[in-house]
């Protein structure tokens, strides 16, 4: 197996405060109150830990390396800018991940309140259920590849390309090539203010891929925190894939979407080529991200400001 190349990004500068606050990093601003006086100001919540991407890419390595294949992944902190990505130039294809950005180009074209009933049954069920006809259908509405096209520049991405010509089985939109981090871009337009897409459609093609079909959950919800008594749980969102290659019998399993928890929202991509089964490109897909998301997480793993989590055992 060829070596993984990863990477971390971080902001140029992370106050303890959060982003956005105006303190040097370490500097404690009184509040002031009405009166005049200074009250005590409220502890800061610790800084993130840091995250070593030779350590983790070495971590990845070692367990990628009992099942060969290719395999790439990011995740990016949105709130506090931290990146990593494994394989970072590799594309492979998304097969239903796709699902997510024939959606979000449908909704460049019209707002989710002004579509027709059908073809709001037809996201509905192309996201929760992962309907292949009604994702054809919609596929065709926004102008197959060069609609999905235009959408991808609106939404930044850089190096994601379906296939010419209108769709044979999975043969179209289930076979575009894309890289890991193109698929970070495209949560982080559903999730940040900065998106072309006003925020009541983004909100409701999370809540869609929040509610798909439980026999569709696993993947990236294997790093979801789940709640004790006085913490919160992670809330999921996402759209997976899969295809079995005609050629070679060989299988592309993906992932892909939105973990959110206390203090943290965390975009996710994870894509596999070359599995033997389904069953061991899900396996591939979810050893990566809780490995990925323990190291942001750090020692604190899934501890709250209320108490302690455990790790979902979600599939």
């Amino acid at each position: 197996m060829t070596t993984g190349v990863g990477s971390l990004s971080t902001p140029r500068a992370v106050t303890t405060a959060g982003v956005g606050s105006p303190s040097a990093p370490g500097v404690v601003t009184p509040s002031v109150v009405p009166s005049g006086g200074l009250r005590t100001p409220a502890p800061r919540p610790p800084a993130p830990p840091r995250v070593s991407a030779p350590r983790l890419t070495r971590t990845l390595d070692r367990f990628l390396a009992r099942y060969g294949g290719r395999t790439t992944a990011a995740v990016r902190d949105l709130t506090t800018a931290r990146t990593y990505h494994y394989h970072r130039d590799l594309q492979l294809p998304t097969a239903s991940a796709s699902k997510i950005n024939i959606l979000m180009a449908l909704l460049l074209t019209s707002p989710w309140r002004r579509l027709a009933r059908r073809t709001r049954d037809d996201a509905e069920r192309m996201i929760r259920f992962s309907d292949n006809a009604a994702a054809d259908r919609l596929y065709e509405r926004i102008g197959l590849e060069a609609g999905l096209a235009r959408a991808d520049r609106e939404f930044g991405l850089r190096r994601t390309y379906a296939p010419a010509g209108r769709c044979v089985d999975l043969y179209c939109w289930g076979i575009t090539r894309t890289t890991a981090s193109d698929q970070v871009r495209l949560i982080g337009a559903l999730a940040g203010k900065r998106s072309p897409l006003p925020e009541k459609d983004r909100e409701r093609v999370l809540r869609l891929m929040a509610n798909v079909t439980p026999e569709q959950r696993w993947g990236i919800s294997a790093a979801v925190c789940e709640g004790g008594r006085v913490s919160s749980k992670s809330e999921v969102s996402l759209k997976n894939g899969w295809l079995r290659h005609v050629a070679n019998g060989r299988w592309v399993v993906v992932s892909v979407g939105l973990i959110r928890e206390a203090g943290h929202d965390y975009a996710v991509a994870v894509l596999t080529e070359d599995s033997p089964s389904m069953g061991t490109g899900i396996a591939r897909v979810e050893g990566v991200v809780k490995r990925i998301l323990a190291a942001f997480r750090g020692r604190q793993g899934c501890a709250t400001a209320g108490g302690q989590a455990v790790l979902s055992t979600i599939r």
